[in-house]
């Protein structure tokens, strides 16, 4: 056994333990950009993989100001309540310009937080979305192989986060307010697409009416939609944080989707087939980073712009060019 791998065991055995102090460890093993805290992280993970897999991964996301801090909370306690022991973790892209929201997430998720069964990981501050995913990815397989039986990926940053959050999720949670605009809100944004269940929340007080209102409009424009599976048609209820009420029900029906979905075999291949999207998007990554740095490439692609903006070479015969100096 070499040195490498003498020291992946100790991160290894301490996960597989569920010593919490070297989970932290292992986590920001992953999160560190140095070459060979990378190459340690490869084989930490590759050695957990078999004892992952179990976890039910639920990817929640929501418009500002809907509460989802206090939704993963209310599920959270609902759910270690329950026994489960519950991971949740964020991808947050955009932490270096908001100043680490997911931070501030944390401190308000204060009954959350100080449960031995609940474990909540800010997203690495900075770094591309692709960066943040994948390390979120590892981050949410390790939580896995420590025995987390639930993991709660919550999307903080906007845009293209939702997208990554649900390729790596079994069931993805849209979180809407009524009254925030018509029922298309969220289906102009394309989110409503990925979603396995809609939930209007803040459906308390003199809200409930709206919310109510704001869950038939969203009804109706789900059905203008075609389910992504043919097991499942996404529901949509209404919920309050606060009030702790229809987090239940919501709870109910993502056991029920694991549920059709194992049945009929789609979780499997859901699973699979991220997998390999996860591995091709890895390889572009890994090829346009090798592509930048390239000596050759880095010598003739500011001679090739300007040549390109005066219109003395063709955009397509100056990327053949750089393509070239890589054979």
């Amino acid at each position: 056994m070499n040195k490498t791998q003498n020291k992946a065991e100790y991160y290894i055995q301490g996960v597989l333990k569920r010593d919490r102090s070297v989970l932290a460890k292992t986590i920001t093993l992953i999160e560190s950009s140095l070459a060979s805290h990378q190459d340690l992280a490869r084989i930490i993970v590759d050695d957990l993989l078999p004892y992952t897999g179990k976890a039910v991964r639920l990817g929640i996301t929501g418009v500002p100001g809907v509460g989802k801090s206090a939704f993963i909370e209310s599920l959270g306690m609902i759910l270690v309540k329950k026994g489960s022991q519950v991971a949740v973790l964020a991808v947050d892209p955009s932490s270096t310009s908001s100043g680490g929201s997911i931070l501030a997430d944390k401190t308000r998720m204060e009954r959350l937080s100080v449960e031995k069964r609940a474990f909540i990981r800010p997203s690495p501050s900075g770094g591309t979305l692709g960066g943040v995913a994948r390390k979120t990815r590892e981050t949410m397989l390790v939580c896995e192989a420590a025995g987390f039986d639930v993991i709660i990926v919550e999307t903080v940053g906007v845009g293209q986060s939702e997208t990554a959050v649900a390729s790596m999720v079994d069931f993805f949670l849209v979180l809407m307010l009524a009254g925030a605009g018509d029922e298309l809100q969220g289906i102009k944004k394309g989110v409503s697409e990925l979603a396995d269940a809609i939930a209007i929340n803040k459906a308390d007080g003199d809200n409930v009416e709206r919310a109510k209102r704001a869950k038939k409009e969203y009804e109706t424009a789900l059905h203008l939609l075609s389910p992504a599976s043919p097991t499942w048609t996404p529901p949509v209820f209404t919920c309050s944080a606060l009030k702790t009420t229809g987090i239940d029900d919501i709870w109910e029906t993502v056991l029920d989707h694991r549920q059709r979905l194992t049945a009929t075999s789609e979780l499997e291949t859901k699973r699979k087939k991220q997998a390999v999207d996860w591995m091709w998007s890895l390889l572009e990554e890994g090829l346009k980073e090798r592509f930048y740095n390239n000596p050759g490439v880095k010598r003739l692609l500011p001679e090739m712009k300007r040549d390109v903006e005066k219109g003395v070479i063709a955009p397509t015969n100056a990327a053949q060019r750089l393509l070239g100096l890589e054979d």
